[in-house]
């Protein structure tokens, strides 16, 4: 699963730390972000465009010299695709996953929304004191941003590094009670409905106006979410919702 690209990569990989990634992320705060955009991994001078798992994947590849989050991990890192359904793969097979509590106090450590059934997650590195760095969206590019109030399922370290956790950064603020999303059974509710008629009025085709966030709906978001600079999840959360003008509830 690891691709090195020199005969001392071992050795580096031994004194790098996830401060490291952090450091390495930080270069690149402010560069466009590109949903869908391919980077060579292996090209030290890229400054973007990016998309939230190609920027991870890069920063990882940078540091340690090592594919994760790719569909060939073993493969030319030139080429290799990463995704956020690759990161959750890696998370459940060969990455040690930690919580996203203890993620939000470590420098470097990765942070992880799966991504729904035919949609895209999001992926973002923490700067140990609650913060993130990351590829956010067609308005804001590569930004630094917060852990808190958002929708996380796993927090990761990557193998071979150094890592240090902090003892005093308080655990982020959970997310709202309510983000609608694609879940079995679907979520029903007249909130959806809303949703529906509101991604209608604006031009994106949300299906069968039945009060069933369904894949139809989803797609629908997620495009809705590209054109209007939020983060392509297909996901409504309090930004999307405020968008869209629709209450959650």
């Amino acid at each position: 699963m690891v691709a090195m690209t020199t005969s001392g990569a071992a050795q580096k990989e031994a004194n790098m730390t996830g401060a490291d990634i952090v450091n390495k992320a930080l270069t690149h705060v402010g560069e466009k972000y590109v949903f869908g955009a391919r980077v060579p991994k292996n090209n030290p001078n890229w400054k973007g465009p990016w998309d939230c798992a190609e920027f991870v994947s890069w920063c990882v590849f940078q540091v340690s010299n090592q594919l994760y989050g790719c569909d060939k991990n073993n493969g030319d890192p030139a080429l290799a695709d990463a995704y956020t359904g690759y990161w959750e793969r890696d998370a459940q097979t060969v990455i040690t996953k930690i919580s996203t509590d203890v993620a939000a106090a470590t420098p470097g450590a990765i942070v992880l929304r799966y991504p729904l059934p035919g949609a895209n997650g999001h992926i973002v590195i923490s700067d140990g004191a609650g913060g993130t760095i990351e590829a956010h969206s067609t308005a804001t590019g590569v930004i630094k941003a917060q852990l808190a109030q958002r929708r996380w399922d796993t927090g990761i370290r990557i193998p071979n590094l150094e890592y240090s956790t902090n003892s005093r950064i308080p655990a982020p603020a959970p997310p709202p009670a309510i983000i609608y999303r694609l879940t079995n059974p679907p979520m029903r509710s007249d909130a959806v409905a809303s949703i529906q008629a509101a991604l209608r009025a604006k031009g994106f085709d949300p299906g069968t106006p039945d009060v069933t966030y369904g894949s139809h709906t989803m797609a629908a978001v997620t495009a809705f979410q590209i054109q209007n600079g939020l983060v392509p999840d297909g996901e409504v959360g309090p930004k999307t919702a405020q968008a869209l003008g629709v209450a959650l509830s």
